[in-house]
């Protein structure tokens, strides 16, 4: 990468949960296998921060598909993927969730899967990308 181009690039750690000035005003803002690690109480504020206050054009979240875990031999009936997942839901559960999200701050929403699909448990992660 030229020098022009890594100067362009700033890392920061802060967190989704809190109103952060450096988040905003980006083009787009991937939550790739995050929001099943928060306490389902704390979305919330994750939803104001990113959908609210951060505002994006363009929102790309993934969580994993609960639906399409039996179909992982080593994986314990009723047992989430990772041991620190809060929860995981179905493909019922994620839509209505990203609904909710585009009424209350103005986004629309294409759902779409990845992975290989079974045809009753659809697949393995779930992904939807708002765009405002």
């Amino acid at each position: 990468m030229s020098e022009k181009k890594r100067n362009r690039i700033e890392i920061i750690q802060g967190s989704l949960l809190y109103r952060d000035q450096r988040i905003s005003g980006f083009d787009i803002a991937t939550c790739i296998e995050v929001i099943e690690h928060m306490d389902e109480p704390r979305l919330k504020a994750f939803e104001r921060v990113v959908f609210e206050f951060a505002k994006p054009k363009s929102v790309i979240v993934t969580t994993p598909n609960v639906e399409y875990n039996e179909l992982f031999e080593n994986l314990p009936e009723g047992q989430y993927r990772h041991r620190d997942h809060r929860f995981e839901w179905t493909r019922d559960q994620f839509k209505n969730w990203a609904k909710e999200i585009c009424e209350r701050f103005g986004y629309t929403v294409e759902i779409s899967g990845i992975g290989e699909a079974d045809n009753q448990r659809g697949t393995p992660t779930q992904m939807g990308v708002f765009r405002r």
